[in-house]
């Protein structure tokens, strides 16, 4: 294990995540065990993130985000600009990039991946000058972050999640959007149009079967069926990423999409509403650094020897 004596650790905490509250002491006890100087800093809204990051990174060897995704893709253009290795602590709901990378959802272990000091490089997804790590997403699931009470968030986690998607599907229409992809343009009616960047989202779902977090492309995948509820005969296809075997799901891969709908409609990255269409979709390859098992850094890289 390489020494860290000395490092000092920028630990952005996000009290209000779900798990937040009882993330820190563990994660200090083993950041300072492990030789890091670690200074807290807490923010209360995601926007704090980006800031802090910006006024404190020149007194630090590596910035770590304790909070759920959200909190996790508001820091990263602020990661990007210092140029600073990114630690995970999964303190969230869904915890859907630990999950894509391998890192424990166990607060400790989390820490000591960090401690170990593998890295990998990661791709990031853009929408209109917002960065997500998993999926963006317009139709059902931003009408899911619009609705879900943070309150019910926190408290029931994944069921909260699960009880309002079922009011919101009872209720759901098709809209009409255009996909532009290589300059071409394809009309739709649909349910959600979602672009991934990462390989997981929604609490396990995969984006595409072959998806990775470092392939230097976005997958898209569009719900055009008439009767939404069909959707329920596909779950098992959503979790192994083979949905567009189904004549109703629309995909492609592209570095770079737009999106356009009749009214502006609110864009989700990564459970937080960021912005709204039209929209310009695009890949940053390779522009973050993070912290990941060996393990996970041993396979990443048989599989990128397997395909070269």
């Amino acid at each position: 294990m390489p020494s860290q004596s000395g490092k000092r650790i920028l630990l952005l905490h996000n009290a209000k995540a779900r798990q937040g509250d009882g993330a820190l002491e563990p994660v200090c006890n083993q950041l300072n065990a492990g030789g890091f100087i670690v200074t807290v800093e807490p923010f209360d809204n995601l926007p704090e993130i980006a800031r802090d990051i910006t006024r404190l990174h020149q007194s630090s060897d590596a910035i770590v985000v304790c909070g759920g995704d959200g909190s996790i893709s508001s820091s990263a253009p602020a990661v990007i600009e210092s140029g600073l290795p990114l630690g995970i602590i999964p303190a969230g709901t869904a915890n859907d990039l630990a999950r894509t990378l391998s890192i424990p959802l166990d607060f400790a272990a989390a820490a000591d991946v960090i401690v170990a000091g593998h890295k990998r490089q990661i791709d990031i997804g853009m929408v209109n000058g917002h960065a997500f790590f998993n999926v963006a997403s317009i139709g059902l699931s931003s009408a899911l972050a619009q609705q879900l009470d943070p309150g019910i968030k926190k408290r029931f986690g994944r069921l909260g999640y699960a009880v309002a998607a079922l009011r919101i599907m009872a209720g759901a229409r098709r809209f009409r959007a255009r996909i532009v992809e290589k300059g071409s343009g394809t009309s739709v009616r649909t349910y959600q149009i979602a672009i991934g960047n990462g390989r997981l989202y929604g609490g396990g779902n995969v984006v595409e079967e072959t998806a990775a977090i470092d392939d230097g492309a976005l997958d898209l995948y569009s719900l055009e069926m008439r009767n939404l509820w069909k959707s329920a005969l596909m779950v098992r296809a959503f979790r192994s990423g083979t949905h567009g075997a189904w004549k109703e799901v629309r995909t492609a891969r592209c570095v770079e999409f737009d999106i356009e709908t009749r009214r502006p409609m609110p864009i989700n990255t990564d459970g937080e509403i960021v912005t709204a269409t039209p929209a310009r979709f695009s890949v940053l390859p390779g522009a973050v650094t993070v912290f990941v098992p060996l393990e996970a850094g041993a396979v990443h890289r048989s599989v990128r020897l397997y395909h070269s």
